[in-house]
């Protein structure tokens, strides 16, 4: 059974190499997952790092967005309604991202499972390229955070009580509430990346990163990444956000994150091509 399951992989390996046509099957997907999975394990550490950095800085850019949005209509409209039309601004830097090819903790967690469950790469190697990457985006997350809170008020773009607005919005639920929402925004990247692998076209790659990302904002379900700005950039902003709050969000929101990309799309995606595999 192993050995058929092993055989079949490798070859949608390679078929996922190959432009095809007609829509790609479950199977082939799920090869050019751990395609792509295998490409990021080969990558030296220096370059994960850097690649996880800069996308740090760039998902950065959606917060410079929604900040402004927000101080520009906080006078106008009600917190509800701003924070709705966030959404529509919350997908800018996940779009640089990943047309960028940068590397963000929530789209490469099932896909660096994978080769895990392959058997071509073992649980130690995931964890540290996971840790990797996570620090690569944290750091990137707060660099870019101190330069928007320095920069905002100075273009007069953005007010100091906006970056506490937004952290106080992020943070206010209880850890279970985080865990689970944070559970499902690790689904939605998840599902993302798969549909990614899936697309053949610049103009519809663009649209899926928009859609999910937007729908994960609309919903206000928390991801760790982008979150890491928010709350970062209140803390260095205001009395009100502590390290406590801070540290706090960011242990449950990647848990969950990790939980959902992990048990949500890789285990069930790579489970159904297991017991589609005749012995």
């Amino acid at each position: 059974m192993q050995d058929k399951e092993q055989q079949q992989l490798d070859t949608n390996i390679k078929l996922a190499t190959s432009e095809e046509d007609s829509a790609k099957s479950h199977d082939e997907i799920l090869g050019d997952q751990i395609s792509d999975g295998e490409l990021t394990f080969k990558k030296t550490s220096i370059s994960l790092w850097l690649s996880s950095f800069s996308a740090g800085l760039e998902i950065g850019f959606s917060f410079l967005l929604i900040a402004v949005l927000h101080t520009f209509l906080q006078d106008k409209l009600s917190e509800d309604t701003i924070f709705k039309l966030m959404a529509f601004l919350y997908p800018v830097g996940f779009i640089m991202i990943i047309g960028g090819k940068s590397i963000l903790f929530t789209e490469k967690t099932s896909l660096l499972l994978l080769p895990v469950l392959n058997k071509k790469r073992r649980i130690d190697k995931l964890l540290k390229t996971w840790a990797l990457v996570i620090f690569g985006n944290l750091v990137g997350g707060w660099i870019m955070a101190a330069v928007i809170v320095w920069l905002g008020p100075r273009l007069g773009i953005i007010e100091g009580s906006t970056f506490e607005a937004i952290a106080h919005h992020v943070t206010a639920n209880d850890g279970w509430t985080i865990f689970v929402s944070a559970i499902l925004a690790g689904w939605l990247m998840g599902i993302l990346s798969w549909l990614l692998t899936a697309a053949k076209e610049s103009i519809s790659r663009i649209f899926l990163v928009y859609l999910i990302t937007g729908v994960l904002a609309f919903v206000g379900l928390h991801h760790s990444i982008v979150g890491n700005v928010e709350v970062f950039a209140g803390l260095l902003s205001s009395s009100k956000i502590t390290w406590g709050m801070y540290l706090s969000f960011q242990g449950i929101a990647l848990l969950g994150n990790a939980v959902g990309g992990t048990v949500f799309v890789a285990l069930l995606k790579y489970s159904a091509f297991v017991k589609n595999v005749k012995v």
